[in-house]
């Protein structure tokens, strides 16, 4: 039975094909802070492996908000909408609100966290007063067991906080690698593959970079 649990334990690993040395070698090409940079994540999705989730979610969190400096794709990518790979992220040292919740996403991942328990959230956030226009901002979600209220990882946030917290967000639709939904409740709107062409031409590259 151990040899069997053994097996299954690998199957699911390497279905999910986290490669560091992949990541570390592409990192190679770039400068030496670049490759530092890579190496500290190697080092947080190593430690935050063996964490309770919610330890997990903090240094996950907290390493790309520390990191990386918010900009606009525009300042960073020359686009409007360009969504980065988490190595691509490193290599810039900084990114938008997706950029965050992406490179987040992977890393959690990459620790050994199922994609259930994960989505990309975009919502409505309201930045200033409570009068204020409501703007496009993404965020991460976790869910604990299906159904449950989530916790959000956010770049405009230090702490990891419950839904409930967070009033200043109105969902939208989420999705993850696996489906696509309405708001972060609501009824599966179709594969997000599919439906998403930013997130499947970044699903590919982190897929070749040894995210996934």
């Amino acid at each position: 039975m151990a040899g069997l649990v053994l097996v299954v334990w690998l199957a699911a690993r390497s279905s999910l094909a986290w490669d560091p040395e992949r990541l570390t070698a592409l990192a190679s090409r770039h400068d030496p802070a670049v490759q530092q940079s890579v190496r500290s994540l190697l080092d947080t999705i190593s430690r935050a492996a063996a964490m309770p989730d919610e330890s997990r979610l903090e240094a996950i969190n907290q390493f790309f908000n520390r990191r990386i400096f918010f900009r606009e794709d525009v300042e960073v990518w020359g686009q409007v909408d360009y969504w980065a790979s988490p190595l691509e992220t490193l290599v810039r040292g900084q990114g938008d609100c997706e950029d965050y919740a992406i490179a987040k996403y992977f890393s959690l991942l990459a620790s050994g966290l199922q994609p259930a328990k994960l989505r990309l959230v975009y919502v409505r956030a309201v930045l200033g007063p409570p009068a204020s226009p409501p703007v496009a901002h993404m965020v991460l979600a976790y869910y604990p067991v299906q159904g449950a209220e989530p916790l959000i990882l956010d770049n405009l946030v230090p702490e990891v906080l419950p839904a409930s917290r967070r009033r200043d967000l109105t969902p939208v639709f989420s999705f993850n690698t696996e489906g696509l939904w309405q708001g972060t409740q609501g009824s599966e709107a179709g594969d997000p593959l599919a439906r998403l062409s930013r997130w499947r031409e970044v699903v590919a590259k982190v897929r070749e970079q040894g995210f996934l």
